[in-house]
């Protein structure tokens, strides 16, 4: 026989054992069923390097396009500007023509046969001829003139803001704007541009980054931090300008101002 007072106590130690299994399953489960950690978030972009060329680091660059073989750069600073046409395979000049030395050039972007260069603070569009180089027309425009890609059936331009402006591509008219957000803020300094696949991929001045914009919405998809290529021994104002897509999807030619290298590049993630 149990002694006087000894039941209350064992049933209450069974009881509180059975309270602890319950407290310990419930924990257990918790931890099982608790957030996940995101195994399938997507990875962070990054750049690859698949290749170098060399780049002629008078070179001001302020535009680089690729067309049919052939790399386009338009070069700035007031009495230094120029076209060039480049080997994309040697980074060789293989022509080069001289803006007028009030000219200060900037984005260039093919159509047809012609090719497209802004200047900075001039006001004017110049017109070439892509296979001779030789000067073709002219149309004013208002503002500063900074980046320019060609989009499908219109031309999308920068001018340092955070609007891009869209351009017909025959006579150079404005048909509309839009702004560009990252992350719901505006987003200032666009640079050169490249039109690819329907997107906008812009550098922004001053910055190692590239971004890349749905020119329907003006909200950045995407952006790309670029300093691991940037040379040991180039300086900050030496910026990131230049960016040429390539044949192969996610892949581009970039460069930066007086740079000793055009890097051929993997944009990844």
């Amino acid at each position: 026989m149990p002694h006087a007072g000894t039941a209350p106590c064992t049933r209450a130690t069974l009881s509180d054992v059975r309270w602890l299994l319950v407290v310990v399953v419930f924990v257990l489960s918790a931890g099982c069923t608790g957030a996940p950690s995101a195994p399938n978030a997507p990875a962070k972009p990054g750049v690859e390097v698949l290749g170098t060329i060399p780049h002629d680091t008078s070179a001001f660059t302020q535009g680089l396009e690729l067309v049919d073989g052939v790399l386009y750069e338009g070069t700035g600073l007031t009495g230094q500007s120029t076209l060039r046409r480049l080997n994309p395979e040697t980074g060789e000049v293989t022509r080069r023509v001289d803006l007028e030395p009030e000219l200060f050039g900037e984005g260039v972007t093919a159509v047809g046969d012609r090719i497209w260069q802004l200047t900075w603070q001039n006001g004017v569009a110049i017109q070439w001829d892509r296979n001779t180089l030789e000067e073709v027309g002219r149309v004013p425009y208002d503002g500063e003139g900074w980046g320019l890609c060609r989009d499908g059936g219109r031309l999308v331009m920068s001018d340092g803001t955070e609007e891009l402006r869209f351009r017909d591509p025959e006579t150079f008219a404005e048909t509309g704007r839009v702004t560009v957000r990252r992350n719901g803020v505006p987003l200032v300094r666009l640079n050169e541009l490249e039109c690819v696949g329907g997107k906008v991929w812009a550098n922004l001045w001053q910055s190692d980054e590239i971004v890349r914009i749905d020119p329907a919405t003006g909200a950045v998809e995407q952006t790309v931090d670029l300093s691991p290529i940037r040379p040991a021994d180039v300086p900050r104002t030496d910026v990131l300008n230049g960016i040429a897509a390539l044949p192969a999807a996610g892949e581009f030619l970039v460069t930066g101002k007086n740079w000793p290298t055009i890097f051929h590049v993997r944009i990844t993630g």
